[in-house]
């Protein structure tokens, strides 16, 4: 006979990953089981029961399975989510943007880390459809495909805590942006 305790101590859980999930699209296993101080065993339990009953979705890619809440997210912005929550996926991608279209020298310069490594991160975000490759000459150079206002939204709503550490860098990169992009309508309109 299942305690009525039992029962209702399944349900708060289950509410509590899922308002953790939909908090925090793009969350793994073992970051839903750290910060809710609950076993890896019952983690899974509700995981599997909440996709089961339609109210999450999964992503597998590579080690993590990634789950989000259902019917909210497109594919595109599951992977855009995926690579914020990822250090050093995130620090190339906005090494991108700030730099607009570096070549790859530059990102395995301010990575510090091994250009095979570096080159595992990129063709990563090129496989997701995030950014683009440019030949140029002998170098290659990267490309992001989104308006970096889009990205930085979702990096505003989904992960605050990204946000507040980026927010003075990314507001200088939007300063930038727009100043290039008046004077790209300004140059035309004089042409």
């Amino acid at each position: 006979m299942v305690n009525k305790d039992d029962n209702q101590a399944g349900i708060d859980i289950n509410s509590k990953i899922l308002h953790f999930i939909q908090d925090k699209p793009a969350c793994h296993l073992r970051q839903i089981k750290k910060e809710l101080n609950i076993s890896m065993g019952t983690t899974q339990y509700h995981l599997e029961k909440l996709e089961k009953e339609g109210k999450i979705t999964s992503t597998k890619k590579g080690l993590y399975k990634y789950y989000f809440p259902i019917g909210i997210f497109h594919e595109t912005e599951k992977n855009l989510l995926q690579v914020l929550t990822q250090e050093t996926s995130r620090k190339i991608l906005m090494f991108i943007i700030e730099k607009q279209n570096p070549t790859q020298s530059q990102v395995v310069d301010l990575i510090e880390l091994s250009t095979s490594s570096v080159n595992w991160h990129l063709n990563r975000l090129i496989n997701y459809n995030i950014i683009s490759e440019i030949k140029d000459g002998k170098y290659k150079r990267y490309k992001l495909i989104y308006n970096p206002q889009y990205l930085i939204a979702l990096m505003k709503n989904y992960y605050p805590h990204i946000w507040d550490n980026w927010s003075d860098r990314l507001v200088e990169i939007f300063l930038s942006l727009s100043y290039d992009n008046h004077n790209k309508v300004n140059s035309s309109k004089n042409d």
